[in-house]
């Protein structure tokens, strides 16, 4: 894996954030829009994936990253539970839920990955680094307008 400074530049946040937007697409039908609490947790829900993840990745190590990794892996899990409690109310219909729920499953395996990667990695994050980082962020002049 190269280097990754962002962390919008993560697959699997890219990922996540397609699966929000999904989620929050299929939430507009007539029918899901009703049922406010369950449309408003079903994207909470989605969209804590991708929260989760960018969380993490800008704590600046490798143990917080997997930490938040894990509750992002927990945030897809409850989307998808949450999707068959969509598909039992007829919110969404089958293609619809088969579509997501795979998403979904699919988000989870990226997350599995990653972590296993992070978990095996030399690498500790860059608040671990040695070397001197010019700090610019609290320069008098980035301050003044």
């Amino acid at each position: 894996m190269g280097k990754v400074s962002r962390f919008e530049d993560l697959e699997v946040w890219k990922s996540a954030r397609s699966f929000s937007k999904l989620i929050f697409d299929i939430t507009l039908k007539i029918s899901f829009s009703k049922d406010f609490s369950h449309k408003d947790q079903i994207n909470r829900s989605s969209g804590s994936i991708m929260d989760n993840i960018a969380e993490g990745f800008e704590r600046g190590g490798n143990k917080e990253l997997i930490q938040y990794l894990f509750i992002a892996k927990g945030s897809a899990g409850e989307a998808r539970s949450q999707l068959f409690r969509a598909l039992d109310k007829a919110y969404i219909n089958q293609e619809e839920f088969n579509l997501l729920e795979s998403k979904s499953q699919e988000i989870s395996k990226q997350l599995s990955g990653f972590i296993n990667y992070l978990k095996n990695s030399e690498m500790r994050g860059e608040k671990y680094v040695k070397e001197p980082i010019e700090d610019y962020s609290t320069s008098p002049s980035n301050f003044e307008s």
